[in-house]
């Protein structure tokens, strides 16, 4: 869960240009959120993180599925070594772990296979 959090924490900065946005507890929390959310933590947000971090669930949803997007698109991404660093045994290799799917947007083949 730490190494994950501080994956999604990197990449928020690497990607500043669109991340830059959310205040850095917004960031913060958003990396828990997504982190959970990766690992397939239940339930993904508590009323105790809730009232200790400051955000709703709500509130972190928009900038969770931002770096999880980055997650995606990480390993063909131009800046690698966030990736290089996470992939690594020392860091838990969590940038191999699949993207959060309830954080990415539905795609064209999830869409027609719920027809």
């Amino acid at each position: 869960m730490e190494n994950m959090k501080f994956f999604f924490a990197e990449l928020g900065l690497m990607n500043y240009k669109t991340t830059i946005s959310y205040c850095p507890s917004m960031l913060a929390a958003a990396s828990i959120y997504a982190a959970r959310s990766t690992l397939s933590k239940t339930p993904l947000w508590t009323q105790t993180l809730q009232h200790h971090i400051g955000y709703s669930e709500d509130q972190l949803t928009e900038c969770a599925k931002q770096l999880v997007s980055y997650h995606l698109g990480a390993a063909e991404s131009k800046l690698k070594a966030i990736y290089r660093k996470f992939s690594s045994p020392d860091r838990g290799a969590v940038a191999f772990f699949p993207p959060a799917r309830n954080l990415l947007p539905p795609t064209t083949t999830d869409a027609a296979s719920s027809s």
